[in-house]
């Protein structure tokens, strides 16, 4: 049995949660519980380089904010 995040030939979507982090889930599972919708959705390569152009801070929102608080 392939593993549904593997496969090619599935339509994905892209998830973010309240952290700001960026995931990619398949269009058949429900979205899990503190993640929601980020508007974008294709082919499995589409998805990776949507998130890989948008998601371009690691770290998670509440360090970001933390750090620019120390930093202000």
């Amino acid at each position: 049995m392939t593993n549904p995040f593997d496969d090619e030939t599935l339509t994905f979507r892209v998830l973010v949660n309240a952290e700001d982090q960026h995931a990619i889930w398949p269009e058949f599972k429900e979205i899990p519980k503190g993640w929601k919708e980020a508007g974008y959705q294709g082919a499995r390569a589409e998805c990776l380089a949507f998130v890989e152009e948008h998601w371009t801070d690691m770290r998670p929102a509440s360090l970001r904010r933390a750090m620019e608080g120390e930093a202000g």
